[in-house]
């Protein structure tokens, strides 16, 4: 079992990748194209039956409707859903499973069997039939006396039959097993209550990791002071939790190497300090470490493919309270990097604990290229909504990098502009800057705010407010509150542009 999800509830599914001709089990689901075709490795009399069942049915043909056959010669008490999927050359393996998972998890089978042999698919095709089925099967029951009865995902075992098991199996375990282990984790971690993951909690979990080979670190706030990290520590002082920095290092690269740094914001609970925030809704905020979730998913599944790439995470993780110790609006801090900031909003606290997380970073790594993900600011939602996340960026080739590996990797991202018109917004009459300007263009003066902390690094800022958590449901892959947004892309990234 993964390392970080060892006190989940409800166990991983066990996955396992068969032949056509292993003997049925539990529920078995095979995909129809238009024209009522369909593949699979079925004796003669079966395939007769199946044919002339869809020849003699009512279904609509519509994507996603389904029938059940009870009894087919070669399947004793095995059923199989022959499932509409339309066109075969739109036929997306993933979404396929997820659908399927959505609709069957809660019928009492165990094993669920997704035919997928006779259509020429890749291994890395089939292997994310996988994915897409564990997604859409996830549950964060760890809470609840026992499993909801109309929530809990009752299948425990998926099979995928397909032309090429063997390598199949070596895609999944090279890369889509790992990286599905590390979208998950971070979705557990972003559903954990505040009052169970708070700084010191969340990195006990994190020093986890280094049973999976991650070097792992943690600085307190007797470290960051020594080193005058006044912006993150600002942020956590109306707390009585103290802030944590943590150091996470997978050298799997060339030792000559200049690493790549992810930071990720990890704010446990942001009540907006003195600048508090309304009553509706704030229950949300416990998900508001979203970007530290992704860098730490994205870390151990770097660990666990072997990924041939030296990356260090690093995630900033303080609770934004409201107490008399708190900073006070018109406050002015000096961060790491001398630069002062004058507070005009203590709910704009995210960008304050990343620009000391990046400014170490670069003073202590020297990385080639930096990323930082942060649920930063409501005004991305209202620019772009839950379909992508708000890329920034001072590298037109980063740029084009994460739009092609966020395609390939279905978790898509749009550039926003960043320049000196922006910039001035920031301009403070009491110190270098103000972290606040306003509702005008909010997602890109926080971006302008990060980048005075990054000098000439190549980087990117990924704004991940929208993406990084939702309520509702509409893609089956996504059950719950927590995406785990960013582990896909960021894996898909480093393996198509830093791995030899």
């Amino acid at each position: 079992m993964p390392v970080l999800r060892k006190y989940a509830l409800i166990p991983p599914m066990k996955v396992s990748f068969v032949s056509a001709q292993t003997s049925p089990s539990g529920l078995t689901v095979l995909p129809v194209f238009d024209k009522k075709k369909f593949a699979g490795n079925f004796p003669e009399k079966t395939r007769k039956e199946i044919a002339a069942t869809l020849t003699a049915s009512k279904l609509d043909y519509k994507p996603s409707s389904y029938l059940v056959l009870h009894g087919l010669p070669d399947r004793k008490n095995s059923p199989l859903v022959l499932w509409y999927v339309g066109s075969k050359k739109d036929f997306n393996p993933e979404t396929f499973s997820a659908e399927v998972m959505a609709t069957f998890r809660t019928q009492a089978e165990k094993t669920l069997t997704f035919q997928l042999d006779g259509l020429d698919l890749s291994p890395e095709a089939c292997a994310s039939a996988a994915v897409g089925a564990q997604l859409a099967g996830y549950r964060f029951d760890k809470h609840r006396f026992k499993p909801a009865p109309h929530t809990a995902t009752t299948i425990t075992h998926l099979r995928i039959a397909g032309d090429n098991r063997s390598a199949t199996r070596s895609a999944y375990q090279r890369f889509a097993g790992p990286v599905c282990e590390g979208q998950l984790l971070a979705r557990d971690l972003v559903n954990e209550p505040a009052n169970v993951l708070f700084p010191k909690a969340y990195a006990k979990r994190i020093k986890a990791l280094k049973e999976v080979g991650l070097e792992v670190e943690v600085l307190g706030e007797k470290e960051m002071k020594a080193l005058k990290m006044n912006a993150l520590l600002g942020v956590g002082q109306g707390s009585p939790r103290e802030s944590q920095l943590v150091i996470m290092k997978w050298m799997g690269g060339k030792k000559s190497e200049a690493p790549l740094c992810l930071v990720g914001k990890g704010i446990t609970f942001d009540t907006g300090g003195i600048s508090l925030k309304p009553v509706s809704g704030m229950w949300d905020m416990k998900g508001d470490m979203g970007g530290s979730a992704a860098v730490v998913g994205t870390m151990q599944a770097l660990a666990q493919r072997g990924a041939k790439a030296n990356v260090i995470g690093l995630v900033a993780l303080a609770e934004n309270m409201p107490d008399g110790r708190a900073q006070n609006p018109g406050d002015v801090i000096t961060s790491m990097s001398g630069q002062t900031i004058e507070l005009q909003s203590t709910d704009a606290e995210g960008r304050l604990v990343l620009a000391d997380a990046l400014w170490y970073a670069k003073e202590r790594f020297q990385p080639r290229a930096m990323v930082d993900l942060a649920t930063l600011t409501g005004a991305v939602l209202v620019a772009l909504g839950h379909e992508h996340a708000g890329l920034f960026t001072n590298s037109d080739q980063l740029a084009d990098e994460f739009m092609q590996s966020g395609l390939t990797a279905d978790e898509k991202t749009w550039r926003l502009p960043l320049g000196p018109a922006y910039d001035k917004l920031l301009n403070s009459e009491t110190a270098d800057m103000k972290n606040s300007c306003g509702r005008e263009a909010g997602s890109i003066t926080a971006a302008q705010f990060l980048q005075r902390f990054v000098d000439e690094t190549p980087w990117v800022h990924l704004d991940i407010a929208g993406t990084s958590s939702k309520n509702s449901r509409s893609d089956p892959r996504e059950p719950s509150f927590a995406i785990g947004f960013g582990v896909r892309l960021l894996n898909q990234w480093i393996a198509d542009h830093y791995e030899g």
